[in-house]
């Protein structure tokens, strides 16, 4: 279409999409900023003005307005369980950015009540009691309550898990069952379990028994992991990089995500890693890998990145902030096999590490390698997550060429790893600015779905200022970093971890055409605001993958949510609030004060402690 003057001409060289009048932040320090650009075969061809884009407008051309919108390279989120996500998205009720326990409750209610019977309610991740205005989990008797005859599953980050009546009866636990190693089955005085379930501090207990929990059919998965990815354009992701992560099998759980990208029908592009499954056949299992493929195969939406984020069982430092640190046992024997493996065939790896006392221990396996000639071979290896790295194992890292991988986890875990270690410890967990001033590359990801929400933009808030999703700051100005180097994170160092730097993460041309308008101008709005930016047009490829607000109905048609009983149709993902001003939160507060009266007043009718009418006040003190 003609826009303020731009007319289709004729050209042999004409672009499939033209994107003008946005103030375009391109990530490319040789021109950082533009107002157009020019998509041609999913590559950016032109970036300048409506000058320069001019030339390569045809009768076919779509010209978008940005309408003075801000506009970024595409988020590359360097940490998501993206495959995993995928394949249960349309079963889970999303608490992520819900305010109140009360609203959270009140989906649940209405869930169980169109869920059919044999399916389950699970609400899996994306959420901490430290966002809510109740600051609390829920209960077992307010599950039972909301829920008397639907399985419950209710997960609390790496922590807990609450489980009413039901699901503990559909999950086989009784008087007899055992506790898991490195988990707790919590028990009332007459034994039987409660509904409480502890990562103590293995989180096993609690993924496997939502493994207990019925699955998709194969083209449900499909349609499943589509709308998943349709939700991560939403916020402007193009890109991500999978972890893998425990009861994802390959190549089994894989076969989705390859059906859709021979399809053509991927939004998102997506580098995974090989996570073995299975404690004492590691080995096996990265060699079997090994015979089967090399990293990097595959094409620019789908490829294979190496293996992690564990290589063995026994290294594998669990997360739960409540818990005291795991004290591992001697596991370098079997990990150092597992590295020369890797190392001799020419595949990199990412290794889950929270703990200094791990990655201590780790580094010394590779610096002995190092001496011999064996480590890195020209492989890229990271550690993610690294809360309690300390300087000198920075220092390591960097001489062994290593890179660094964090997320926003105490976005959502914050105040329990405040009460375990302080605050000096929880201002530098973890020390991105000591990582960045050593010239690693460190790039940021989400670790959603299970523990932190899938949105880019509440990491990024994290990453800015400081905050927790409670709003307690817990890093100091010392710790953070600015706004550009955050979106870098976000954008260009990932596309760093996958070797894709010259293609990705940056507006410029002969890169793909991956990028984001943004609902708001995400260098200028004040900083709370930041976790409540999303994405009005995003687009992957040269193809436009999401589109709302002024752009609604330009993007891809997506098949219906299905199951049609599923919480996604029903409440969609993420669920977005804007701040609101004092005087609004005010009245909401006093509303839930009343509603809160109310329910006061009901309990003690029940009890007969108040007579049913609600005319006369309950106490008596105020009788006339």
């Amino acid at each position: 279409m003609p826009v303020g003057g731009l007319v289709p001409q004729a050209t042999d060289d004409a672009a499939e999409l033209v994107i003008r009048n946005a103030r375009i932040h391109t990530g490319d320090p040789n021109r950082p900023r533009a107002e157009a650009l020019a998509v041609k075969d999913g590559v950016i061809t032109v970036v300048g003005d409506d000058q320069d884009v001019a030339p390569h407008i045809g009768a076919a051309t779509n010209v978008v307005d940005g309408l003075g919108r801000r506009m970024i390279p595409g988020l590359n989120d360097a940490h998501l369980h993206v495959i995993r996500g995928g394949l249960n998205y349309v079963l889970e009720l999303r608490w992520d950015g819900v305010p109140t326990l009360r609203q959270g409750l009140a989906m649940l209610r209405d869930q169980a009540a169109r869920t059919p019977k044999g399916q389950w309610v699970r609400v899996v991740g994306g959420w901490s009691a430290e966002q809510f205005a109740e600051r609390r989990l829920p209960t077992v008797a307010e599950l039972n309550a909301a829920a008397p005859d639907t399985p419950v599953f209710v997960l609390h980050l790496y922590q807990s898990a609450v489980l009413n009546r039901a699901a503990v009866k559909a999950a086989g636990y009784g008087k007899d069952t055992p506790d898991p190693r490195g988990g707790q089955i919590v028990r009332g005085r007459d034994g039987e379990p409660t509904g409480m379930l502890l990562a103590a501090p293995s989180a096993l207990v609690l993924y496997s028994t939502l493994a207990k929990a019925p699955v998709l059919a194969d083209a449900d998965q499909k349609i499943s992991t589509r709308h998943f990815l349709r939700e991560l354009n939403r916020f402007g992701l193009t890109s991500a990089i999978d972890a893998a992560g425990g009861f994802q099998n390959f190549p089994d759980n894989y076969s989705t995500v390859i059906e859709l990208a021979r399809a053509g029908q991927l939004s998102l592009r997506i580098a995974y890693h090989l996570f073995p499954q299975t404690a004492g056949q590691e080995i096996a299992d990265l060699a079997r890998w090994i015979e089967m493929a090399r990293p990097e195969d595959g094409d620019a939406w789908l490829r294979l990145n190496g293996a992690g984020e564990n290589l063995i069982w026994a290294a594998a430092d669990f997360e739960n902030f409540n818990q005291p640190r795991p004290e591992l046992g001697d596991y370098e024997a079997e990990f150092e096999k597992a590295v020369r493996l890797l190392m001799a065939n020419g595949w990199g790896f990412r290794l889950h590490a929270t703990y200094d006392e791990t990655i201590r221990r780790d580094l010394a396996v590779f610096e002995k390698l190092a001496a011999e000639g064996l480590f890195p071979a020209g492989n890229r290896w990271l550690f993610d997550h690294a809360e309690t790295v300390s300087p000198q194992s920075l220092d390591r890292v960097a001489a062994l060429g290593g890179t660094v991988s964090v997320q926003n986890r105490l976005s959502f875990q914050g105040e329990a790893f405040l009460r375990r270690y302080g605050p000096g410890r929880a201002a530098d967990a973890p020390p991105i600015r000591a990582m960045l001033e050593r010239g690693l590359a460190v790039a940021a990801g989400t670790d959603a779905t299970r523990v932190s929400t899938y949105n880019p933009w509440v990491a990024l808030h994290w990453l800015v200022g400081g905050r927790n999703v409670g709003g307690l700051v817990l890093r100091p100005r010392s710790n953070r970093v600015d706004r550009q180097t955050a979106l870098r994170m976000f954008t260009r160092a990932g596309a760093e971890l996958t070797g894709e730097a010259e293609v990705k993460g940056v507006l410029r041309p002969g890169c793909y055409a991956d990028l984001a308008v943004l609902s708001d101008d995400y260098f200028t709005v004040p900083e709370p605001e930041i976790a409540h930016i999303e994405s009005l047009l995003t687009v992957t490829g040269g193809r436009i993958v999401y589109a709302a607000g002024e752009y609604e109905g330009l993007d891809e048609e997506l098949p219906p949510v299905s199951p049609g009983w599923s919480p996604v149709a029903h409440f969609g993902g993420y669920q977005a609030s804007r701040p609101y001003s004092a005087g609004v939160r005010q009245a909401e507060s006093l509303g839930e004060a009343v509603a809160e009266s109310e329910q006061h007043r009901a309990w003690r009718v029940r009890r007969g402690l108040s007579p049913e009418s609600g005319d006369t006040p309950f106490d008596p003190c105020f009788a006339l």
